[in-house]
């Protein structure tokens, strides 16, 4: 999708952080730009900010975890604006910082109904308005580097297993839509400036446990502080990887060992099967 001018993104989680940057930046390519949140003030507070810098935008409340308000939402965004040709799965949440063997039911349901099965409602809401505008039409689904390897904190596993389930179904979609013209990228970031920890206590819905007290981010060590990124540094990040078509948008290159060394121990442990039969 090389051309964004004119057309029309919609974005989730655009209220704050990674949201909000994408909407910026997509706003200052001169696309009209859907400002989709839970939170209805906050998504109105960004539409504003597009407008006061000359762009176009609208404010849109939606649940991810809800398809009946994806479907009320493109049907909104159909009326407003004839229909989306980017889609940008982008709302996140993260439960309260623990072991995995502490997390509870309703903490895996709510982080995988908003990480894995949001995208997936979305593109079911969206897809007829994509194919509508094939082949220039784009999904982005926002997981994390959390999704391509394990993060050294171990107590956000549950959050990176649900990125983990998001890289693996947008890859798949990526394949499944390819003949039809819609490309699939995989925004994976590495640390950001944001309020996740604290929109995703303040924004959890009763059937999940009901809005906890936000809790203070644990303080980063200065290694990692000296690459945590701005939100709206992402957002021209994004802008490249919608118009290369990119499978993978990845914002931290300093990761890039990691991902080596998780590649290297998956075909260490392949080569070592493949000696072990041959030894037979």
């Amino acid at each position: 999708m090389r051309e964004l001018s004119g057309r029309t993104a919609f974005v989730t989680g655009a209220g704050s952080g990674i949201g909000r940057g994408i909407a910026l930046a997509l706003a200052a390519e001169r696309m009209q730009v859907a400002v989709a949140d839970i939170d209805a003030a906050s998504a109105e507070r960004v539409a504003s900010e597009i407008a006061g810098r000359g762009g176009r935008a609208f404010a849109v409340a939606v649940d991810v975890t809800s398809q009946a308000s994806l479907d009320a939402a493109a049907a909104e965004v159909a009326a407003r604006a004839g229909g989306v040709h980017l889609l940008v799965n982008n709302a996140g949440v993260m439960p309260p910082l623990g072991p995995l063997v502490e997390r509870s039911d309703a903490d895996w349901h709510y982080v995988f109904d908003v990480n894995v099965y949001g995208p997936a409602r979305g593109v079911r809401a969206f897809l007829s308005q994509l194919r509508a505008n094939a082949p220039e039409a784009q999904i982005v689904n926002t997981a994390s580097l959390g999704g391509l390897v394990p993060v050294p904190d171990v107590r956000v596993g549950v959050y990176v297993a649900s990125k983990y389930a998001c890289v693996g179904y947008s890859e798949s979609l990526r394949l499944e839509l390819a003949p039809e013209g819609i490309g699939v990228s995989i925004l994976c970031p590495g640390t950001t400036r944001s309020n996740l920890m604290a929109t995703s206590a303040r924004n959890r819905p009763a059937r999940f446990g009901g809005p906890e007290a936000a809790p203070l981010p644990p303080p980063a060590p200065p290694e990692l502080e000296a690459v945590t990124l701005d939100p709206e540094a992402l957002g021209p990040m994004v802008v490249r990887g919608i118009r290369e078509n990119r499978l993978y948008i990845v914002t931290h290159p300093e990761w890039r060992g990691e991902i080596e060394r998780r590649s290297a121990a998956i075909l260490a442990d392949i080569d070592a099967e493949a000696r072990a039969r041959s030894a037979r």
